[in-house]
């Protein structure tokens, strides 16, 4: 792997060493003695002859052995000739420190420029800047100064070093978990996303991917690697930057650019990465999907010695997580019957109702009898396990820790997974502490322990699923249509970047859309003749490469029914469109037969900053402006990601008919989807497709406007 000798350096050296205890270069020195760091370590600073018992060297050149990764401490003005020098040496990497770079604007970009240059001439790679170091757990190389991390299988990657604080102090405080690596990502100048997931989707002793993404710049490559790495290993995000202010703020901590969030969020879902809105959610779902097998039937029991617990826990699982809380199998509620009081509601939540109060080892009897329920694929235990011995009798502790070594076993045994929610948690008896041994989370928030119920649900149901096309690899030219190659080069060599609607309609109509011939009039009296040809109410357009927006510049006249009414409109959109654009190069009217009446949809493809070229859809006219009800996925897509796309939309039950009206026809909405997703894919020269509207019957659709705007750099394309 290229990060191999980064990642587990054997050898480091510290640049901007210092024998002043407030520096960094100090610091990192003390915290790789602290902690044993296995490798070697060497101080460089060529005003200092020693720091901290260890000889400084002028340069990292001058150090006779190999020297694997540097931390470079110094200002950021100094790195380019650092790098040089480390390249010399043959460096594998470095972790740069410095601040100073694109968050500051034009001239820290120009500065996070040259430092790449340097970085790529000498072949160094490097981590951040910006970052707050990187630390391999297992071999001790700390180059953050966090002491004592908890070693574990949790491999974290954070555009924050607070966050990472926040993330590392939970697991020390409210878990037995810990961490494989942690790596700052800082402003990604030199090593990417996805080249970290590469090397931790390889690594053995990493499985779990915890990360805190504020933007990142090869979006793409991260969701082609993603999606390789979730189908081995879970991946956890949060994304920030979702609102303005959020966006203005990350832009101002790393440079990154903050995508459309609906995109990011469904990209990032599509390629099977658990994705969470709040930072207190992402340690205990990295937690638990390391830790547990997945639920494979979207199906929960809920075990509780309340009803209060067990009824927001039902409602949370079912109305906020869409996870099923399903029946229980008559012989299931008979053996529970038998085991608890008559009091005790044996349905699905299960309440013990007083049942474990003088023995609560009958936890561990009713888990068993209901992970043996075929119809349960995990369970949810609620209330106050653990705390019996506190709240009741000291003597129930031990029937508490009995039935905790029971649950442990019960996971290995049954393949199911068990999280568990205790009033308790914060104090850690013991009971609950040998369920963290045998790595069955445990919460005091009752959300979090439902949403950790959730994600294990939205794991099972990802691994579960046909994967059709979701590896955001675009297959260039694949099926490129000799003629509307030619419309496209045609149009470029004239300069143009828009596409005339008729030659639009033709590339569309030679994919199989279905759209009109629609002939252009350069006369009134040719209009006349083509309407009479038509013979049905007419639409006239003006064509022009000048005039995008046809109806801001009254070029746009419909329903005409009589031969005066189109003479007298061919007329009037001339002389609109003159006074609109006196220069434009009108090349006609185009004259199209009115479409019957139907569903207006929207369909449009764009290049998103991060992902490259992506797809929307959603219902036209007040739908889509108002209430912006549209569905975003990455292309290309499959026929099954279309379908999903349709019925995500909230305004989706409109398409199944109502009022009497028969279903419009959903399968031509998606091969319609699918299609403009094959037509970006055959010409990498599109920057943007508008088809607005689209009218949607119960048999077919009719493309009535379409747009198409052309890159700058034509062919250029780096996704």
């Amino acid at each position: 792997m290229p990060l191999q000798r980064i990642m587990n350096a054997e050898s480091v050296a510290v640049v901007g060493a210092s024998r002043t205890e407030t520096k960094r270069g100090f610091q990192a020195i003390r915290t790789l003695l602290d902690e044993k760091f296995e490798g070697k370590i060497y101080a460089v600073n060529p005003k200092e002859k020693s720091v901290l018992g260890f000889p400084c060297y002028a340069r990292v050149s001058d150090i006779d052995d190999p020297v694997d990764i540097v931390l470079i401490t110094t200002p950021a003005k100094t790195l380019p000739a650092v790098l040089k020098d480390c390249g010399e040496k043959g460096v594998a990497g470095a972790v740069i420190i410095a601040g100073g770079f694109r968050e500051l604007g034009k001239s820290g970009n120009d500065l996070e420029n040259a430092l790449l240059t340097a970085a790529q001439k000498y072949h160094v790679r490097f981590i951040g800047p910006n970052t707050s170091g990187m630390i391999n757990v297992k071999t001790s190389l700390n180059l953050v100064g966090l002491d004592h991390v908890p070693k574990g299988d949790i491999a974290l990657i954070s555009q924050s070093g607070n966050m990472a604080l926040t993330l590392i102090t939970e697991a020390k405080v409210k878990s037995r978990k810990g961490f494989s690596y942690y790596v700052g990502v800082g402003n990604e100048s030199d090593i990417h996303f996805h080249e970290y997931l590469a090397f931790f989707k390889n690594d053995p002793e990493t499985k779990a991917v915890l990360m805190y993404v504020e933007g990142m710049r090869e979006g793409r490559q991260f969701l082609q690697e993603a999606y390789k790495t979730t189908l081995l290993k879970p991946i956890i995000l949060l994304k920030s930057g979702r609102s303005s202010v959020g966006q203005r703020s990350a832009g101002s901590h790393t440079g990154a650019l903050a995508g459309i969030s609906e995109v990011a969020l469904t990209a990032f879902q599509r390629a099977g990465i658990i994705t969470v809105d709040k930072s207190d959610e992402l340690f205990p779902v990295a937690e638990t999907l390391s830790n547990q097998p997945v639920i494979k039937n979207n199906r929960v029991a809920i075990l509780a010695d309340g009803g209060g617990h067990a009824t927001i826990a039902a409602d949370i699982l079912t109305d906020r997580l869409g996870v099923d809380i399903p029946e229980l199998d008559e012989k299931t509620k008979e053996k529970l019957k038998n085991l608890l009081p008559f009091t005790a509601s044996v349905l699905n939540p299960v309440d013990v109702a007083g049942g474990t109060d003088a023995d609560p080892s009958l936890f561990a009897e009713c888990a068993r009898i209901l992970l043996k329920d075929s119809n349960v694929g995990g369970l949810l235990m609620v209330g106050l396990f653990g705390g019996y011995g506190i709240r009741f009798a000291e003597s129930l502790k031990w029937k508490e820790e009995d039935a905790a070594h029971q649950l442990g076993k019960l996971v290995l045994t049954s393949g199911k997974p068990i999280v568990v929610h205790s009033l308790y948690s914060s104090i850690k008896p013991h009971a609950l502490e040998l369920l963290r041994y045998y790595k069955i989370p445990v919460y005091d928030s009752l959300d979090i322990a439902c949403r950790c119920m959730g994600v294990l649900s939205i794991r099972g149901r990802y691994l579960g699923e046909y994967h059709a096309k979701v590896n955001f690899v675009f297959n260039w030219r694949a099926r490129e249509k000799p003629e509307a190659r030619q419309i496209i080069d045609t149009a470029k060599a004239q300069g143009r970047r828009s596409l005339l609607e008729p030659e639009a309609k033709r590339i569309f109509k030679l994919h199989g859309a279905p759209v009109s011939d629609d002939p252009i009039a350069t006369t009134a009296d040719e209009a006349v003749k083509i309407f009479k040809k038509l013979n049905c109410d007419v639409a006239l357009k003006i064509v022009s490469p000048d005039i995008l927006h046809k109806s801001d510049a009254g070029g746009v006249r419909l329903h005409l029914t009589t031969e005066e009414e189109v003479r007298r409109a061919f007329k009037d959109i001339l002389k609109s469109g003159h006074i609109y654009a006196p220069k434009a190069d009108i090349r006609g009217i185009m004259v199209s037969p009115m479409a019957e009446l139907g569903l207006e949809i929207i369909i449009g493809t764009k290049i998103d900053d991060q992902f490259g070229p992506v797809i929307m859809f959603g219902m036209g006219g007040v739908m889509v402006e108002i209430l912006k009800d549209v569905a975003f996925r990455v292309l290309p897509i499959s026929s099954h990601s279309a379908r999903k796309m349709i019925n995500e939309i909230r305004s989706a039950p409109i398409l199944n008919g109502f009022r009497g009206r028969p279903p419009y026809d959903k399968k031509a909405i998606q091969r319609l989807l699918t299609l403009c997703s094959e037509i970006v894919e055959a010409y990498p020269d599109i920057e943007e497709m508008d088809l607005n509207p689209v009218i949607v019957y119960e048999n077919g659709t009719r493309i009535v406007d379409a747009r198409i705007i052309l890159k700058e750099d034509g062919d250029s394309n780096s996704f």
